[in-house]
C-alpha cells in the first residue's frame, strides 16, 4: 500500500501545474458552498430568531379541543338530535389564574395570563382594525420580547394614563399618530372608549408592526365589553424548539386549544425545508462541476502513463492496485482543494458578515451568517464523493487495458 500511495504522489507531485489548477477548482467549489450555506441557514435562523421573539412561544386560548356535549347528547346516547340551540357559553378562559398555578410546576418557562381582542383605531379620519392584546407589563418582559422592542415609551407607561396604548411603529404610520395622540377605540357591542398613544415598538415582522396594539388588561376587557375576561394565556419556553410536545401536554392537561409558535408558523417553516433542499443542491452542483477538473487530469495521467500503467501489470501488479494509484490521486487532489476551500470559505463568510446593510427599520445591519462544522463537513464529504467518482472511472480504463496492447502501441 505504501509503494502504491507513493506512485500516485509522484504522478500529482510531477505534473504541479494542472494538479494546483484542479485543487484550485475544488476549492472553490469547497469555499463558495460553505459560504452559500452559511448565508442561507443565517437568515433563515436569523428570521425565526425574530420570529419567535415576536410571537408567544405556546398560546393557548378559550377555544375547546372538542365541542362542549350538550345535555341532550349525554341523555339519549343513541339518538341524533337536529335544531338545538347550544347554551351561550361565556367566552374566556375559567379560573385563569388557578390553571397558571397548575401549569407554573412542570412548564420550563413562564406564563402570563392576556386578553386578546379585535378593534377598530379611529384616528384623523382614518380607520385601521387592529389585533388588541391586554398584558401586564411587569410580567411581560418573561414571554416576549417587547420590552426590547419598544422604540419610543416603554411598557409602564401604559399605567400612566388612562386606556394607554403601545402601536406598532407602522401602524402608528399608517394612522399617522405620535406619541401623546388621542385616538377612538371601537371594540365589541359597538364599545367607544377614548385611548391615548403613550409608545411605539418595532418587532421586525411587517404583519405584526401594521396591526397589533398593546394596552393593559382592563382596558381590553372593556374593549371586549367582558370584565374580568381573560382569553389567553401566552407561554414562553426556556428552549423554544420543545414548544411542540410542551403545548400538546398544555392541551390534553387543560383542554384548550394550545397551539405552539412552529404549528401557527407551518407554512413557512415547510418553506424553508424546500429552500434547504435547493440550497444543498446548488451546493453540490458547484461541487460537481468542480469534479470535472478532476477528472480531465486523472483522464490526461492515465493517457500519459499507459506505458507505465502497462509495465507496472507486467511487474505484478493487479488492476485494483492500478486502480488504488489513481483513486487516491484524485483522492489527494479532493483532500487539498478542501482543505483550502476551508479557508476561502471562512475567509468568504467573514467578508460578507462585515457587510453593513443600512435601512430605516432594519434592527441588525450586517448580514447574517451561521458558523457551524456541519457546512464544512458536508461540502468536505461531497468534494471527496465527487473527487472519487472523478478518479474511479479513469482509473478504471486504465487499470482494465492490457499491458500487451499498450506495448504494442495499440489503442
Amino acid at each position: 500500500m505504501n509503494l502504491v500511495f507513493e506512485i500516485a504522489w509522484t504522478h500529482v507531485r510531477t505534473r504541479a501545474r494542472q494538479t494546483l489548477v484542479a485543487i484550485a477548482g475544488v476549492a472553490t467549489g469547497v469555499g463558495f458552498s460553505i459560504m452559500m450555506a452559511a448565508l442561507m441557514e443565517g437568515s433563515q435562523d436569523d428570521f425565526v430568531k425574530t420570529l419567535v421573539n415576536a410571537l408567544p412561544h405556546i398560546s393557548v386560548s378559550d377555544e375547546r379541543n372538542r365541542p362542549t356535549e350538550q345535555p341532550a347528547e349525554q341523555r339519549y346516547a343513541a339518538a341524533e338530535i337536529h335544531g338545538l340551540t347550544p347554551a351561550v357559553r361565556r367566552r374566556g378562559i375559567k379560573n385563569p389564574m388557578a390553571t397558571i398555578a397548575a401549569l407554573e410546576p412542570w412548564v420550563p418557562g413562564a406564563l402570563t395570563p392576556s386578553v386578546s381582542a379585535k378593534g377598530l383605531l379611529r384616528y384623523a379620519g382614518r380607520d385601521v382594525a387592529v389585533s388588541i392584546t391586554g398584558i401586564e407589563p411587569r410580567t411581560e418582559a418573561k414571554v416576549s420580547g417587547l420590552v426590547t422592542q419598544m422604540r419610543q415609551g416603554t411598557l409602564d407607561s401604559l399605567y400612566r394614563a388612562p386606556n394607554a396604548l403601545v402601536l406598532g411603529d407602522r401602524l402608528a404610520e399608517k394612522l399617522s399618530a405620535k406619541v401623546g395622540a388621542t385616538l377612538t377605540i371601537v371594540g365589541s357591542g359597538n364599545v367607544r372608549i377614548n385611548g391615548n398613544v403613550v409608545g411605539m415598538f418595532h418587532s421586525g415582522m411587517r404583519q405584526i408592526d401594521e396591526t397589533n396594539a398593546y394596552v393593559l388588561i382592563k382596558t381590553a376587557q372593556i374593549i371586549e365589553n367582558q370584565t374580568g375576561l381573560v382569553n389567553e394565556i401566552r407561554v414562553r419556553l426556556d428552549d423554544p424548539m420543545i414548544a411542540r410536545l410542551v403545548a400538546a401536554r398544555i392541551g390534553a392537561e387543560t383542554d384548550y386549544k394550545s397551539t405552539s409558535w412552529e404549528e401557527a408558523q407551518e407554512d413557512l417553516l415547510s418553506a424553508f425545508q424546500v429552500r434547504n433542499i435547493l440550497m444543498y443542491t446548488i451546493v453540490g452542483a458547484i461541487l460537481l462541476v468542480a469534479s470535472f477538473g478532476i477528472y480531465n487530469i486523472i483522464s490526461t495521467i492515465t493517457h500519459e502513463k499507459a506505458r507505465d500503467i502497462a509495465i507496472m501489470k507486467s511487474l505484478g501488479f493487479r488492476e485494483s492496485a492500478v486502480r488504488r494509484i489513481f483513486v487516491i490521486e484524485s483522492l489527494l487532489i479532493g483532500l487539498a482543494g478542501a482543505a483550502f476551500g476551508w479557508g476561502l470559505g471562512y475567509l468568504l463568510c467573514v467578508g460578507l458578515g462585515s457587510i453593513e446593510i443600512r435601512t430605516p427599520f432594519a434592527d441588525i445591519t450586517r448580514l447574517p451568517i451561521a458558523y457551524t462544522p456541519r457546512h464544512y463537513a458536508i461540502a468536505t464529504l461531497v468534494a471527496l464523493a465527487s473527487a472519487f467518482v472523478a478518479g474511479y472511472f479513469p482509473a478504471r480504463a486504465a487499470a482494465g487495458v492490457h499491458p500487451v496492447e499498450i506495448i504494442r502501441g495499440a489503442t
